[in-house]
Order: structure tokens, then C-alpha cells, then sequence
């Protein structure tokens, strides 16, 4: 296994990797102390050489900044190596469809790491759309907030046109998971305040029409104190609700409006945030779909399907109407 990129991600899949078991796993970075200081922990080898790691191993795994995404994916798929990219899978749907297109022509698969959809109590509550527990989905509440990136001014993750901020950044796992739930989006409508007066404060909102007529609401935020980490959901259908908040530390709950089992009961899905790391079981994912050829729970089309809805959220947010997403490529 390599792994481009020797930053935060990095080290967090090189983590899941060894957890996994792999046999050799190797880790590139133009800064080889970078790589040095990932490797240490995890017993991999380092290398400065992107090309030569490529050539050298059997999938990558791309986990440098957003921004430079498709150079890491264009040398594996060159080099005919199935491919893993870290979320979002591009800055731009230029380089999205370039990303894509390259790994066809090579015949490789190409995964994105939307790994939200492999947390168990978001797993737990999917499943449970599926199979009819809430009736039709309505509305959809979806929260992510956490501290502003302890960043150096400079660093790619606080200049947006490297990493899209918080909207592509942080926002992008919910609006993959509207998605994933409730089907393809039509149109966002999204709002954006900053204030730069210091407090390191970035707040944002969008709202989200399914072309199910689905209605969802996606908040993020950079505003809170370090180390405050906070996620919370509610799926709400004409037969019930499904709610969890990170905060409880506590499975997911469903409340029944209309149950073949008793109107009214109450049952706790059988998950816990704390159970297993969902970065290990998403790259297990993604190494079964290698190695049998089946389908992972996120393919490359959805990786692009969520870049252009978080576009479409920032475009909305500078221009003050909703945008289709369909103007995005769609």
C-alpha cells in the first residue's frame, strides 16, 4: 500500500491500513521529515518520489491537500494502480472529471473517501431508511460543527481556493449523506458569514431540494473552541424519525410513528460511535471491492456527485439565489 501525502489524513489512513493487516506500506512526501514522522509510528517505509511509489506498490492511496488530488490519482492510474482519494475528490469538477476519466482509461477503479457513511450510527440510520422504518424521507437536519483548522495563515486549508473551505471542506460529508439517503439533489439554496474580526468564526447553511421533493437542512461551523467536535442528525419520514447528536455518546434512536411491531415503541439501533474505526472499515471497503471486483459503498460518481453539490452551495452563497446543481454538471 502507498500513501501520497504525509499530512493529518495520512497519518490517519496509515493508522487504519497497519490495522488492517497490510504486508508493506509506504509513504510519500516531498518533505521527508514529513513522511519520516508518519512513517515511525506505523513501521512504514518513506519516499520523496511520487512516480517511483506508484510503480513500487499495489493501490494508492491519495491523501495530499484537496488541490492536489488529481496529479497523486493521474501517476497511479499512469501507472495502472487501482486508486483511493481522500474527500473531496477534487477543487474543482475540472479535475474531478480529468481524475475520473483517467482511471477509466486505465481500467483501475477510483474510490473517494466519504468515510461519514461508514460511521456507524450514520450507517445504522441509512439502513434503517432503506428498509421503510421512517416511511418516506421529508426532512432531513444534518450538523457538523467543530473549531476552525489550527492552521498557520498560509496553510492550503485555510486558503480557499485550495481547499474550498468550510463548505467543501467540512460540509461536504453531510451533503454526501443527504445524497446518499435521500436521492440526487436539484437545487441548493446557501448562506455564508464570517467574521474576521478575530473570533476565527465561519458559519454556514444550505438547504437542499431532492428531485424526491425531499427537503434537507446542512449546517456547518468553524466556530467553537478546540477540541469541540460536535455532528447530530434527524431524519424525519411520514412513518418516523431517526436522531442521534454526537454530544449524548449514545446509539442511535428511533422514535415510530407507524410500526407493524406497536405504534409508539421506541427502539435503539444496535450501534455505537465507539465500536470500531470507521476509517479501517472504509478502507476495508474499498480493498474487498479491489480484490472481488464488487462495488464499494462510495464509487468515484459519487465523489463527484457530492463536489457538485457543494459547489453549487458555494456559488449560492456568493450569489444570494438558489443554484441548480445540474449548473454544475449534474
Amino acid at each position: 500500500m502507498g500513501i501520497v501525502g504525509a499530512g493529518f489524513i495520512g497519518a490517519v489512513h496509515a493508522a487504519a491500513w497497519r490495522s488492517l493487516g497490510v504486508r508493506r506500506l509506504v509513504i510519500e512526501d516531498p518533505h521527508d521529515a514529513c513522511a519520516r514522522r508518519v512513517a515511525g509510528p506505523v513501521g512504514a517505509e518513506t519516499t520523496t518520489d511520487l512516480h517511483a511509489l506508484v510503480r513500487s506498490v499495489d493501490i494508492v492511496d491519495v491523501c495530499t491537500p484537496t488541490h492536489l488530488h488529481r496529479a497523486g490519482v493521474e501517476a497511479a492510474a499512469a501507472a495502472g494502480r487501482p486508486v483511493i482519494c481522500e474527500k473531496p475528490i477534487a477543487r474543482t469538477l475540472e479535475d474531478a472529471e480529468a481524475m475520473v476519466a483517467a482511471c477509466e482509461r486505465a481500467g483501475v477503479p477510483l474510490f473517494v473517501a466519504h468515510v461519514v457513511r461508514y460511521f456507524n450510527e450514520y450507517a445504522a440510520a441509512k439502513a434503517a431508511v432503506d428498509a421503510g422504518r421512517i416511511g418516506r424521507p421529508a426532512v432531513l437536519r444534518l450538523r457538523r460543527e467543530s473549531f476552525r483548522p489550527l492552521r498557520t495563515r498560509g496553510h492550503w486549508l485555510l486558503d480557499e481556493a485550495k481547499s474550498g473551505g468550510l463548505i467543501l471542506d467540512l460540509m461536504i460529508h453531510d451533503l454526501d449523506y443527504a445524497r446518499y439517503v435521500a436521492g440526487e439533489v436539484e437545487t441548493v439554496m446557501a448562506r455564508q458569514a464570517r467574521d474576521s474580526s478575530g473570533a476565527n468564526v465561519d458559519y454556514a447553511i444550505a438547504i437542499l431540494r431532492h428531485a424526491a421533493g425531499t427537503l434537507t437542512h446542512v449546517t456547518g461551523a468553524w466556530s467553537y473552541p478546540p477540541p469541540i467536535f460536535r455532528t447530530g442528525f434527524e431524519l424525519a419520514g411520514d412513518g418516523g424519525l431517526i436522531e442521534f447528536e454526537s454530544v449524548d455518546q449514545r446509539p442511535v434512536t428511533r422514535y415510530v410513528l407507524h410500526d407493524d411491531e406497536g405504534a409508539g415503541r421506541v427502539v435503539g439501533l444496535p450501534t455505537s460511535p465507539v465500536d470500531e474505526d470507521p476509517y479501517a472499515v472504509e478502507l476495508a471497503d474499498f480493498l474487498a471491492a479491489i480484490t472481488s471486483g464488487r462495488p464499494a459503498r462510495v464509487e468515484a460518481a459519487d465523489g463527484v456527485a457530492a463536489l457538485r453539490i457543494a459547489l453549487a452551495a458555494i456559488e449560492s452563497s456568493r450569489v444570494g439565489r438558489p443554484v441548480a446543481v445540474p449548473e454544475f454538471g449534474g
